[in-house]
């Protein structure tokens, strides 16, 4: 027996019809051609059941049927089958074109017509368990092809995260000799704007745009960037330039993620009041992601200790953020920091750098 014939053998088949000689009459003619799982029913009420518990390749179905009739059934199937409802063949002794008509508006594929001939039977149900076979191949292929790009694109997108993070703390390391700072500040950003009442993937997005946003530093001077001093106005200037640098190293991508990075890069010293860099945006004309990302690197950077300084205390830096509302920062974005600041402190202690943790 060929591959093809022993699917088609195994197909199940159910045989619906109010009168039990015609059930019994399919189901022997069926299993004599070697058909392995042949089901009859002469409830109509049991099938949507009977289908749901265990789905059907093709259904044998009588139209003119008690309580519920062939119709009935059809709808019964669609309302669990998610748009794949099984073939269905209708068994019927009306010629007339109407029931053809609504046979086939309801979900029929085929008509058998009673008295039916046994080898235009047979040959109608092999061919249209040919065609569900076939249908569910090519369903199932499709459904492992849609997998495999879902799984390359979802590899794809993790290797991109994992670069665009290697490269906001590579800023980092250069500027603080740690990276964790990009991680807290990130996941701040996150929680600030999930309580902003972002949406989740815009939220995720800032999560992941967000450690780049002193990538521009990789641009400065060593002799400015590094400078254990205060800055002169002339190196001050050069300092302000990582803004764009960074906004020039992220460039024009059409990606959704590198789009709200250089949104950040370029927009996360701005201030409320308008005093900030590098264009002087004042209130809401500051995009909410740079708004929500200078309250976190503030509020990270005040709090965390270097090797060449001692970070503020918790109650200093808050009390800082808060006094700084409406002026640099933007008073929406400090009050949801204020009502969130425990969960801020937690996501600070569990992101310790490791001379913190040490000293």
């Amino acid at each position: 027996m060929s591959d093809v014939q022993d699917h088609i053998l195994q197909a199940r088949i159910l045989v619906v019809d109010d009168n039990l000689t015609n059930v019994v009459l399919l189901k022997k003619l069926l299993e004599a051609e070697g058909y392995l799982h042949v089901d009859g029913e002469t409830d109509s009420r049991k099938v949507v059941g009977m289908y749901e518990a265990a789905p059907y390749d093709l259904v044998l179905l009588d139209i003119r049927m008690p309580h519920m009739d062939g119709y009935d059934v059809m709808d019964g199937l669609k309302g669990i089958a998610n748009g794949d409802i099984p073939p269905i063949m209708v068994l019927t002794a009306q010629t007339d074109m109407d029931t053809k008509l609504k046979a086939l508006a309801a979900g029929a594929q085929d008509f058998l017509h009673k008295p039916f001939d046994r080898v235009e039977a047979l040959t109608r149900i092999r061919n249209m368990i040919e065609v569900r076979l076939l249908h569910k191949q090519v369903r199932e292929q499709n459904e492992i092809l849609e997998q495999k790009v879902q799984e390359r694109t979802q590899e794809l997108e993790d290797t991109r995260l994992d670069v665009v993070h290697r490269l906001g703390r590579a800023a980092e390391y250069k500027d603080n000799e740690t990276g964790l700072h990009v991680v807290r500040m990130s996941k701040i950003a996150h929680l600030l704007a999930v309580a902003l009442g972002m949406s989740d993937a815009d939220a995720k997005l800032l999560l992941h745009a967000s450690p780049m946003h002193d990538i521009g530093k990789i641009g400065i001077p060593d002799g400015v960037l590094l400078k254990p001093g205060k800055l002169d106005p002339d190196e001050w200037e050069v300092m302000k330039t990582h803004c764009q640098i960074g906004a020039e190293i992220l460039g024009d991508h059409p990606s959704p993620l590198m789009q709200m990075a250089r949104l950040v890069a370029i927009t996360h010293h701005e201030k409320w009041d308008g005093s900030g860099y590098p264009k002087g945006l004042k209130g809401e004309a500051i995009p909410l992601v740079g708004r929500i990302t200078a309250v976190a690197d503030v509020f990270d950077a005040l709090t965390s200790e270097r090797p060449y300084k001692k970070g503020w205390a918790i109650e200093d830096a808050a009390a800082f953020i808060k006094e700084q509302s409406g002026q640099h920062f933007d008073p929406t974005v400090v009050d949801k920091f204020t009502e969130h600041l425990d969960e801020i402190v937690t996501i600070r202690n569990t992101h310790r750098d490791t001379f913190e943790a040490e000293s």
